[in-house]
């Protein structure tokens, strides 16, 4: 038996075509929207924060005429030397000596480099010469009995020289540094009087 068809008409051949296509459209749309969704996606967010917390150091430098209480004397005339002898009746050649000590306060954080620097009042400054050591204890070496042995810091300066002199460094707090102060009269006048102020003043340095 034949069996035969009828022939396709131009509309069934058009539908492949029309369904291929509408699925390239939907094919095509499909990657159009894929790559969009890359696109469009949320992005996220992170953040780290560190902070610092700063401060400054101190130092104060302290003086004692006794070796057992230190203060602060931050401006003239400071404390008051205590001398052999009779320093207020000199006479020409005589030498006065007078202990003092300077540390760094227990609060300090610093350590410092020191320098001192003298100015007289009236006229007998203009006579005479004073020199500076560093003693191992106070005051044991500070006399003409027994006269300082330790480095000297200071040697002979005219008590009216003008500028600064580095002394010594304090490298610890509360660590005092014993002097001894030495005076000697030159060629005073009669009934001369007069004072000398010594400033001692502090550089900061590296950290206790």
């Amino acid at each position: 038996m034949t069996i035969s068809h009828a022939p396709a008409s131009d509309t069934d051949r058009e539908r492949p075509s029309r369904r291929r296509r509408m699925a390239l459209a939907l094919a095509a749309g499909g990657l159009v929207l894929g790559v969009g969704g890359i696109v469009t996606l949320a992005v996220w967010n992170d953040s780290e924060f560190v902070t610092g917390t700063f401060g400054s150091g101190q130092f104060d430098l302290q003086g004692s005429t006794d070796g057992t209480a230190f203060t602060s004397d931050p401006t003239a005339p400071g404390k008051t030397l205590t001398f052999t002898v009779d320093a207020d009746t000199l006479a020409p050649d005589d030498v006065v000596y007078a202990p003092f000590a300077v540390q760094l306060s227990a609060a300090s954080t610093n350590e410092a480099a020191v320098t001192i620097e003298n100015v007289i009042g009236g006229a007998i400054g203009d006579d005479l010469t004073y020199s500076v050591f560093v003693e191992d204890a106070f005051g044991t070496t500070c006399s003409d009995a027994a006269p300082p042995t330790g480095p000297e810091v200071v040697a002979d300066r005219a008590a009216d020289a003008t500028g600064l002199v580095d002394v010594f460094d304090l490298t610890a707090a509360a660590d005092p540094v014993n002097l001894c102060f030495v005076v000697t009269a030159g060629d005073i006048g009669q009934g001369e009087t007069g004072t000398i102020t010594w400033e001692f003043a502090g550089t900061s340095g590296d950290t206790l």
